[in-house]
């Protein structure tokens, strides 16, 4: 199967930086994409970025965060700055992959366990 496992979120003052890593691994054959989304206290789920075919932002970060992936460890990274409070929240890692279980092929969407993230005024 397949894992995704998040890194590097904590506690930073408002105007601050952070960078979050992202690993998937299993048996994966190609990742066709990996994003970041985020969760904060009494709201929605919400995208944050993804990169794939293309890269998205949510307007609230355009300037501010920014997406990258490292193909060869299958791992995304983001790149917090000028951090607000508004961006406290839990912020989980997607993958879509392509992975192989015996001999056949299947196309998944998996999400990590989530890291916080707490931006103090």
């Amino acid at each position: 199967q397949v894992q995704v496992v998040e890194s590097g979120g904590g506690l930073v003052q408002a105007g601050g930086s952070l960078r979050l890593s992202c690993v998937a691994s299993g048996s994966i054959i190609r990742v066709n994409a990996m994003g970041w989304y985020r969760q904060g206290p009494g709201k929605e789920r919400e995208l944050v970025a993804t990169d794939g075919s293309t890269t998205n932002y949510a307007d609230s970060v355009k300037g501010r965060f920014t997406i990258s992936r490292d193909n060869a460890k299958n791992t995304v990274y983001l790149e917090m700055s000028s951090l607000r409070p508004e961006d406290t929240a839990v912020y989980y890692c997607n993958a879509v992959v392509m992975y192989k279980r015996g001999t056949y092929l299947y196309n998944g969407d998996y999400w990590g366990q989530g890291t916080q993230v707490t931006v103090s005024s």
